[in-house]
């Protein structure tokens, strides 16, 4: 693990950056939905290689994000496991809003729906982050 000299939040993986070969996203017609002029896109894959594959050209351009990550709450759904080791979740998060936070604009703001469960080392890893945005966090619960 790498020191920085400072009390910080850390863990297995963090410093562990993986080379990802560039990819090209495809637009699948059928899948198509709206208004064809737009700009608006949704993507279906695997969120880290879509991300990298969006740093080229929309880089500081893009002015809504919302991400649903996994809550970590230990439940086993159909489509994704929900029960995955902390450190892994801290690290799937981690490389994932870092690259979200390099497509924001200036004015672009970054929505995330979380728990109890994992929401305070969620927001330490923001925090992790550096940006010159203003971070709010507002934290709901409902029952």
């Amino acid at each position: 693990m790498q020191k920085i000299g400072r009390l910080e939040l850390t863990w297995t993986g963090k410093y562990e950056e993986k080379e990802l070969e560039p990819r090209i996203l495809i637009e699948d017609k059928s899948m198509s939905y709206g208004d064809p002029e737009s700009d608006n896109m949704l993507i279906h894959g695997d969120n880290l290689l879509a991300l990298k594959a969006l740093e080229n050209d929309f880089t500081g351009k893009i002015r809504c994000i919302y991400i649903d990550p996994p809550y970590n709450t230990g439940n086993a759904f159909d489509h994704f496991d929900d029960d995955v080791e902390h450190s892994i979740w801290l690290n799937l998060l981690y490389k994932r809003i870092r690259i979200l936070y390099s497509l924001l604009s200036e004015n672009g703001t970054l929505w995330i729906s979380i728990d109890s469960t994992e929401g305070h080392y969620l927001k330490v890893v923001l925090f992790l982050i550096p940006v010159k945005k203003y971070l709010y966090i507002k934290r709901i619960f409902l029952s």
